[in-house]
């Protein structure tokens, strides 16, 4: 598959995949977080492997597509770079019970990874994410963690700073800069 085709493809299989679904406590089309990770990740990179991951990296976790059939359709590259954003949910535990622990195996791949790529995606994702939680801390203050797995603010924060320290290496790019700012203003400052 050539490059341009491998993102096409991916852009296709998302929409298929998170079709219907919106984003935690909004209304927002989930769908449109993948796309602005993969337009983030355009600013670091123009791997369009890395796109097209950006494009899936929530697949696994949140529509029922494993990590076998995004291999099998788009190698294996592709593949790594979902695994290393997919958490294993521990379906048998209540998800506010396994917050920690998943944060803490998902931080330990980051921080020991070698690969440059992984590092584009995690730092795209949040802040994505970041971008999203400071919309709503501007309306809603801390009262918003409410409406998530994790509601201590404080612990909310230990995770994203801690992304922040291990995606240091892309402290050059606009992405991280952003990042770095959004997570003060939310978590409070150094």
């Amino acid at each position: 598959m050539m490059d341009q085709e491998v993102f096409n493809q991916a852009l296709l299989f998302a929409l298929k995949a998170h079709n219907g679904v919106t984003r935690k406590a909004t209304t927002t089309p989930f769908i449109l977080h993948p796309l602005e990770v993969a337009t983030i990740v355009a600013s670091m990179t123009s791997s369009q492997e890395t796109m097209a991951a950006a494009l899936l990296h929530d697949t696994v976790e949140d529509a029922d597509i494993s990590l076998e059939d995004i291999r099998e359709k788009f190698g294996d590259k592709i593949a790594l770079l979902v695994a290393s954003e997919t958490e294993n949910k521990r379906r048998d535990i209540l998800p506010e019970d396994s917050w920690q622990i998943r944060k803490e195996e998902s931080l330990d791949l980051l921080h020991y990874t070698d690969s440059h790529d992984v590092k584009i995606l995690w730092l795209a994702d949040k802040l994505s994410n970041m971008r999203s939680f400071y919309r709503m801390y501007v309306e809603k203050g801390n009262s918003m963690w409410v409406d998530f797995h994790q509601q201590d603010p404080a612990k909310q924060g230990w995770y994203y700073k801690k992304v922040l320290e291990y995606t240091s290496e892309l402290a050059h790019t606009a992405a991280y800069q952003e990042y770095r700012y959004l997570v003060y203003k939310v978590f409070g400052e150094e």
